[in-house]
């Protein structure tokens, strides 16, 4: 169901993390848990992967994942505070070594002046208090394709952070 790039590279993920007996978890907004099915498209994934978190709406991520409601309601949902928030939140709930949270405004509609379409939030949260995030505007290349790259760029995004 996958392609033989996200394969390879979801592959990558799981014997960097099976290298340091880690844990992952998954925190997704915009990409509705693609994250995760596309590490457990790879069989044997249940050793390292244990949970995704699809936390579409607002009230998903302040009850699955502890959001602040004042987060949400001074960045919003599509921002660098609430995709740290959501990976955090999924290392706290999960009790899990690495997560990688993904948020953003897929299309087509949706987007605005300051967040428009193809913009993504992206963070990883390790235990050790190791936080990093990535902000990546795509532009408006259609639902599809923004979820689609989107997530290779969690999949890499996860692999730094299992590397480092």
């Amino acid at each position: 169901m996958i392609d033989a790039e996200t394969r390879a590279l979801a592959e990558r993920v799981l014997d960097a993390c099976r290298a340091r007996s880690w844990k992952v978890a998954t925190a997704e907004s915009c990409t509705g848990g693609l994250v995760a099915g596309s590490l457990t498209e790879i069989a044997g994934s249940s050793d390292v992967v244990d949970r995704g978190f699809v936390t579409y709406s607002n009230a998903a991520k302040m009850a699955m994942l502890g959001i602040p409601e004042a987060t949400l309601a001074a960045h919003g949902a599509v921002s660098r505070q609430t995709a740290e928030a959501m990976a955090q939140g999924a290392l706290e709930r999960a009790g899990v070594d690495l997560t990688v949270a993904i948020t953003g405004v897929a299309g087509p509609g949706g987007g605005s002046a300051e967040k428009p379409v193809g913009l993504v939030y992206l963070a990883a949260a390790a235990k050790g208090g190791r936080l990093t995030h990535r902000e990546k505007r795509y532009g408006d290349i259609g639902r599809s394709e923004v979820r689609r790259v989107s997530v290779i760029e969690a999949l890499n995004v996860l692999l730094e952070a299992a590397t480092r």
